[in-house]
């Protein structure tokens, strides 16, 4: 402000002197003049105007402007010999105190200074050098200042920057620490070799150990799981140690914890690692007391099984009534009458299935599913389910297609062999009921199934052209009574139970279920199954033939009447080889009595073609003529 007033005031001073104040070497030319009372109206107005937030930037403009009035200045009063080179030597360190913009603008001016003077006002380099190296010189000077300010605004910033961290660490821990304190199920914080490094008062409420008595402990002294009838458990079924060694989750429902004072509740475990694959720091384990959640479940289980067998009776009655009175070989009835009846009888089935998926259900609760394996071929088997269904999508309009049989086109084709050792009547629920939720759920265009696979598992596939699943509904869909509740799905009927039965048979079958869907795109659900390779099948399926066999000797040898000694004798017979008779000797008599031993069920079971040929050769039955009739 100082300076650009005193330059206003030398021009001034130009302008009334006139011509004779043209010699001095004070004189300042119009131009200048004009810029240096710009500067002095800028000056005083950022002074008293500018609020403090912007004070790095008034200072900017300011300086900025006075180092273009200087340039002017010097250049309209001799170049490099002006009286006021001294300005610009004073403003040149300064470029370095306000920053990096201030210093590429001083050094630019400079920089097309030099050039002016060389180009355009023809004067020597050499002259011009040590005005040059004067002013680096000056600018230079400034660099330390700014560099020491560039310095300790990081420094600012990364202690700043430091504080915020530690600030929400200490936040997170503070925030951490008060929900793991609040929540009601246990908590157990482990290092990579199962020391027990935290525990919450819920778990020192439910195991009985204190905080600073647990603290530093392996966890197996504090954690004691056992199975759910009190015995102990391996490492190899010990979820904690399962993830512990392998660096994954695990979890289990079906353990018991014992407390310190010996007793012992049944237990939900949830144990999810710390780190990275390659890093193990450790292990959380959740863990919470179900033994009132079991029991209800129980007792839930049992009145539903009870009810749904004590009322399937009379539906069955119902639905065997309304069938005779369908039949017109046992009743007769008007249309109207038939049509009232039809629907009830459909309504009856429904009931039926009804009552039988809650049955299926409460077996699957309470861990009763049978699972009978039996070698089966998966595409033909899988073949028949789709053919019994082709009617119920042929009344929708709807193609059903097999693509393991039939391609896009409708050719057929030659589809590999898989095999799996699943239990059949588990399989066969699970496919129809995926067929015809697809044909339910799709009101126009097509159901495809499939079949791929590889060498450990077959992969059957059900996809349909309908509705399709939201995702936010497809976590919950294989979960009891859920069903999706939008405006494609309220006129469909539905109990939400067929998808919770299939998953539980298909894990009974040791295989898996899930689906991929996208709204009104369509479904796909996947049922994957264990595969057996043709060498294990063709074994499998000749043990169940000779199985086979052997029942049905067994049952025909039940239910034959009673037979005469020697054929008693010869059921009876030794498995050792028999003394061949000469072709010659004729067959003993009827009556004549022959010595015979017990022979081991099991050695006729081992070799029963033997134990046949055996027979053939040593007895000989006489069948007396019948008498002829009178």
């Amino acid at each position: 402000m100082i300076i650009s007033g005193a330059i206003v005031g030398l021009c001034v001073w130009s302008l009334a002197a006139g011509s004779d104040a043209a010699s001095e070497r004070l004189f300042v030319p119009v131009i200048p003049g004009i810029l240096a009372a710009m500067v002095l109206i800028v000056a005083v107005a950022s002074y008293f105007a500018a609020p403090y937030h912007k004070l790095t930037v008034s200072c900017w403009l300011n300086y900025a402007l006075c180092c273009v009035m200087a340039v002017a200045l010097v250049m309209t009063t001799g170049g490099v010999r002006s009286p006021f080179m001294s300005l610009l030597v004073m403003f040149a360190p300064i470029a370095g105190v306000l920053g990096k913009q201030m210093v590429a603008l001083f050094g630019g001016l400079v920089v097309a200074f030099a050039a002016q003077q060389i180009i355009m006002k023809s004067t020597p380099v050499a002259q011009s050098l040590p005005v040059i190296a004067v002013l680096a010189i000056a600018f230079c000077a400034g660099l330390p200042f700014w560099l020491r300010q560039f310095a300790a605004a990081h420094d600012a910033a990364k202690d700043r920057s430091y504080q915020e961290l530690a600030t929400k660490l200490d936040k997170a821990a503070s925030t951490s620490e008060v929900v793991i304190n609040a929540i009601g199920d246990g908590v157990l914080a482990l290092d990579d070799k199962g020391t027990v490094k935290l525990i919450n008062p819920a778990a020192q409420q439910m195991i009985g150990w204190r905080e600073q008595d647990a603290v530093g402990f392996n966890y197996k002294t504090i954690l004691k799981l056992q199975t759910s009838t009190g015995t102990d458990i391996s490492d190899s079924t010990n979820p904690v140690m399962i993830a512990l060694s392998n660096n994954k989750p695990a979890k289990d429902d079906t353990l018991s914890v014992q407390t310190q004072s010996g007793k012992s509740f049944l237990a939900y475990i949830s144990v999810s690692p710390i780190g990275t694959d390659d890093v193990h720091d450790g292990v959380i384990v959740v863990f919470r007391d179900i033994t009132a959640e079991r029991r209800d479940e129980r007792q839930r289980a049992e009145f539903v099984s009870t009810a749904s067998h004590e009322m399937r009776t009379p539906v069955a009655s119902i639905e065997g009534y309304l069938g005779l009175a369908l039949n017109p070989q046992t009743a007769s009835v008007d249309d109207r009458a038939r049509g009232y009846i039809t629907k009830a009888h459909e309504s009856a089935q429904h009931l039926g299935r009804l009552f039988s998926d809650l049955l299926d259900i409460s077996r699957a609760d309470d861990h009763r599913l049978k699972n009978d394996p039996h070698i089966i071929d998966v595409i033909p088997f899988i073949g028949d389910i789709v053919e019994g269904l082709k009617p119920h999508a042929d009344e929708k309009g709807l193609d059903l297609i097999y693509r393991p049989t039939q391609n896009e086109d409708g050719a057929k084709q030659v589809s590999p062999i898989f095999y799996a050792n699943v239990d059949n009547d588990h399989l066969r629920e699970i496919v129809q009921n995926l067929i015809e939720n697809a044909i339910k759920y799709t009101p126009a265009g097509s159901v495809a199934v499939d079949i791929t696979g590889n060498d450990k598992q077959v992969t059957i596939s059900v996809s349909d052209t309908g509705i399709g699943i939201p995702r936010e509904d497809q976590a919950h869909l294989f979960q009891k009574f859920y069903r999706v509740d939008n405006t494609d799905t309220r006129e469909i009927n539905g109990t939400g139970l067929g998808l919770y039965l299939c998953r539980r048979l298909a894990e009974t079958i040791g295989g898996r279920l899930w689906v991929e869907s996208e709204y009104k795109k369509g479904s796909t659900f996947f049922v994957s199954i264990p595969r057996a390779d043709n060498a294990t099948a063709q074994r499998l399926i000749k043990e169940s033939a000779l199985k086979a066999s052997i029942a049905a000797t067994r049952a025909q040898q039940q239910n034959q009447p009673p037979a005469q000694d020697t054929m008693q004798a010869a059921l009876a017979q030794s498995s050792s080889e028999p003394t061949p008779q000469p072709i010659d000797t004729p067959p003993a008599a009827p009556d004549a009595q022959t010595p015979y031993t017990n022979t081991p069920l099991s050695s006729i079971e081992a070799n029963p073609e033997q134990y046949i040929k055996q027979l053939r050769q040593q007895v000989s039955l006489s069948v007396p003529p019948r008498d002829p009739p009178k």
